[in-house]
């Protein structure tokens, strides 16, 4: 059973890039953009957060936040996040717990086990989903529309 509108956003802390913790309570009382993406350095996952790295001043003027999580270790994050000159915290899920948690992870993903599906989920400021979309196919994208539309009515 996934987490729907009104459910309380499972807490968690995270390393980022850099090796920090990074914890969805440091962004309580603003809208936070979850984005569970599967591999850094794919084709999809690469797509999606160029195209949130290109919209990321909207985002800002809404006073939304964007953090990125995926499976990767945080030394793999900080690499993609060079490369891609990514603008925004991308965190490292390598335990599997928070997608675990959000109920966002493949059973089996080409061969591996425990990967993040791509997934969005808009956090209110006072901590409760506002919106979640868990894709099933890795290769479609999450309604940025949508997103957007959430952040804005908030």
């Amino acid at each position: 059973m996934g987490l729907k509108k009104g459910d309380k956003a499972p807490a968690f802390t995270l390393k980022d890039t850099d090796g920090n913790d990074v914890a969805l309570t440091q962004y309580a009382g603003k809208p936070v953009v979850l984005l569970f993406f599967p591999l850094a350095f794919t084709g999809v996952c690469t797509k999606e957060l160029c195209l949130v790295r290109d919209e990321f001043e909207m985002y800002e003027q809404l006073d939304a936040q964007i953090l990125a999580i995926s499976v990767d270790s945080f030394f793999t994050l900080q690499k993609f996040k060079q490369e891609q000159n990514l603008n925004f915290p991308l965190l490292s899920d390598f335990n599997k717990e928070v997608a675990e948690a959000y109920d966002a992870i493949y059973d089996e993903f080409f061969g591996m086990k425990g990967v993040a599906k791509r997934s969005a989920f808009v956090v209110s400021a006072t901590g409760e989903i506002a919106y979640a979309e868990v894709l099933e196919k890795a290769s479609d994208l999450p309604d940025f529309e949508a997103i957007k539309s959430t952040i804005k009515s908030m």
